[in-house]
């Protein structure tokens, strides 16, 4: 049972939800949970939008699997959603609208107001139109950069995932330090640089590839768009390159044990959070080749396709655990559907504050399939 609010909190959450229902709204987003409780949903962003039946409140809910989105009708629908969502303890409310933005943080005392600028309302509310991109495929950008239609399509679909998965933008760090680990030809960098700061957010992105020839094009186009001051490239391995810290770490498709470097690299800065759309997972297709498991598990790896589409599986779930092992809650979502890529699985974590732990569960798991990871190893995971 939910611990009533104190009344700072509950004084708050009245103002929040004066906004909320407000016609001034830009866009709300409530996540994180109070001390010793534990919301519906892991995150609700509301924001107005124009559908054809008028205008809606959308809200969009995660659970931590797939989003969840309702266009609620104004008046007394809006109002009860806003009301069960108000009635959640979710541990803050940041709040924007055009007039102004408001952060609610609950507290072990109550409640944390603060207060801030206000926020431009967008262009146009109208929603239901041809399907809205974070980065359109017409963008000029891609003039300046280039890539095909598919490469589009992924580096939007991977920029979806990327707002889904940060804060609004007055609870980033300042800067945000940004590095896409394995970035090749650099779309989803400059791509990623271009969003973020549209959204007003102060960032600071390196690209890291092994090729020097990569960085030397790479920085020329950053001079060329003006962003070399806030963009950079340094060529080196994922592991080794120069780099000292990340806020947040991507990787699209780096492939077979280049993702296991992106992210113990990940973990030893620390970051905060972490999107890896696997490439490749060769590795542990080959260890299940050469020691294929025992008893009924045999047919699982018998036939060459069946085996590298189990080890697929087998690799990211080992991932997953062994990054909720170092203390992050970790997903695994489809970020693009199979019909643009069939490598469209992306491990998607936060950290915590939670330490580091044991997990007796992935221990049996790799045991039970004589597997060794090559993300363990360079954890230095302690033998069993």
């Amino acid at each position: 049972m939910a611990t009533p609010p104190s009344d700072a909190l509950a004084q708050g959450l009245a103002e929040v939800r004066a906004l909320l229902l407000g016609p001034d709204l830009v866009r709300a987003t409530a996540a994180g949970a109070r001390r010793g409780q534990t919301p519906a949903v892991l995150r609700a962003t509301l924001r107005p939008v124009t559908l054809k039946s008028g205008d809606r409140l959308q809200l969009v809910t995660e659970d931590g699997q797939r989003p969840t989105t309702v266009n609620l009708a104004p008046g007394a629908e809006a109002a009860a959603r806003v009301d069960e969502l108000l009635a959640e303890p979710f541990g803050g409310w940041v709040v924007e609208t055009a007039h102004g933005s408001l952060r609610l943080q609950a507290t072990k005392k109550g409640a944390v107001l603060h207060r801030g600028a206000a926020v431009a309302p967008p262009a146009s509310t109208e929603h239901d139109r041809a399907k809205e991109h974070l980065l359109d495929p017409g963008d000029p950008l891609y003039d300046v950069i280039g890539g095909d239609a598919a490469k589009r399509r992924q580096v939007d679909a991977f920029l979806r995932a990327l707002a889904a998965t940060l804060p609004a933008p007055a609870q980033l760090p300042r800067p945000l330090r940004v590095v896409d680990l394995g970035c090749g030809n650099a779309y989803l960098t400059f791509a990623a640089y271009r969003y973020l700061s549209g959204q007003g957010v102060d960032v600071r992105l390196i690209g890291v590839d092994i090729r020097p020839d990569q960085r030397e094009r790479n920085t020329a186009l950053a001079r060329r768009l003006g962003w070399e001051d806030h963009v950079t490239f340094v060529a080196g391995s994922i592991a080794d390159a120069p780099v000292d810290a990340a806020d947040v770490v991507l990787a699209l498709h780096a492939c077979d044990t280049a993702t296991d470097d992106a992210l113990a690299r990940a973990i030893s800065w620390d970051a905060r959070w972490i999107l890896a759309a696997p490439c490749c997972h060769k590795d542990i297709s080959r260890q299940l080749r050469k020691r294929p498991p025992e008893g009924a598990y045999a047919m699982l790896t018998e036939h060459g396709i069946l085996r590298e589409r189990f080890a697929d599986v087998l690799t990211d779930t080992v991932r997953a655990a062994l990054l909720r092992r170092q203390g992050y809650a970790v997903e695994v979502v489809e970020f693009i559907d199979s019909a643009h890529t069939p490598r469209n699985a992306m491990i998607r974590a936060h950290r915590t504050n939670a330490a580091p732990t044991a997990d007796p569960e992935l221990d049996a798991l790799l045991d039970q399939w004589h597997i060794h990871p090559h993300l363990a190893t360079l954890l230095a995971d302690p033998p069993r």
